[in-house]
């Protein structure tokens, strides 16, 4: 593959994270199958740790 305009076409082709039906973030990691933000698809109890607290 070339360095120039045909190769930065195809940068945006893979969606990786889309939102997720729980929290709405844009977080669900499709390929995995759970939010990165809230745990859905992973756990049933939300996410959440002491060093990240949600104000």
């Amino acid at each position: 593959m070339t360095k120039g305009t045909a190769s930065l076409g195809k940068m945006g082709v893979k969606k990786t994270h889309i939102r997720c039906r729980r929290c709405g973030r844009h977080s669900y990691h499709v390929k995995k199958g759970y939010c990165a933000s809230c745990g859905y698809g992973r756990s049933k109890k939300l996410r959440s740790f002491s060093w990240a607290k949600r104000h």
